[in-house]
């Protein structure tokens, strides 16, 4: 049987990269800034990238010179490295999923989101899924895992058929993306949902209106949305998605 979301998924909106704000010392993806969330009763959306030594960590770009206190990619370094390697705007380094994990501890809802590792979307992908894969092996609580990757998703329904998988969508307009223009217009119909055998999609807060969004809905599809960035937002996207990953203020709690 498909596994679907945990109830928690749907009433709980998802703190974006956990409940950061570099202002107050919580950069992206941070232990600060998932302890901040965990105290606000929110659930939280991570992403991970891979290292060197093929562990998983939690960090969001390709490259540590936006985030981190150091430059070139991420994979690139160990994480015993990483670990060491300070987030801008706080005082830690970063953390591995495994310690994230142990963080959360199935106190609120995780929503891991897999960085394609292929470049163009396609099939060169693996360590990053094993390695989250093998995190997840032991964990306790509601969790999801999604990629913007198909390949990477239908892997992840191989090595944790337990757990529930989507897809990450949008409209892939021309120019916003590395990959060649082909790549984008395939995507943007969501031709994937079935053979990665996902059962929600985390799409585009502006583009929701999607005839494909309504279609996979009707389906049974859970439909989950980012980044929505004000209360106004959040109304207008909860029209459609049944939960939102917002940033830059506190999302109300549902009822």
């Amino acid at each position: 049987m498909m596994p679907r979301l945990d109830p928690a998924f749907l009433g709980t909106p998802l703190a974006h990269r956990a409940l950061h704000d570099v202002k107050d010392g919580r950069p992206e993806n941070s232990r600060a800034a998932i302890r901040a969330a965990i105290e606000h009763g929110y659930g939280i959306e991570i992403d991970v990238q891979l290292t060197a030594d093929n562990s998983a960590v939690a960090f969001h770009d390709y490259a540590l010179d936006r985030l981190a206190e150091g430059a070139g990619p991420v994979r690139a370094l160990p994480a015993s490295e990483l670990a060491k390697t300070r987030l801008r705007g706080g005082s830690e380094g970063i953390p591995d999923l495994t310690e994230v994990l142990g963080l959360v501890a199935g106190r609120v809802p995780l929503l891991i989101e897999i960085k394609d590792q292929d470049g163009a979307m396609g099939p060169q992908i693996g360590p990053l899924e094993t390695a989250t894969a093998q995190a997840l092996e032991t964990y306790e609580g509601p969790v999801a895992v999604m990629s913007y990757n198909p390949h990477s998703t239908a892997r992840m329904a191989e090595l944790c058929p337990h757990i529930p998988r989507g897809l990450v969508t949008e409209a892939f307009d021309p120019g916003g993306w590395p990959f060649p223009r082909a790549v984008g217009d395939r995507l943007r119909e969501i031709p994937d949902f079935d053979r990665a055998r996902a059962s929600f999609i985390s799409h585009d807060a502006s583009d929701l209106s999607r005839p494909r969004v309504a279609e996979l809905k009707a389906q049974g599809a859970n439909i989950l949305c980012w980044t929505v960035r004000s209360p106004e937002a959040e109304a207008e996207a909860r029209k459609i998605a049944e939960n939102v990953t917002f940033e830059g203020y506190l999302a109300a709690h549902p009822g």
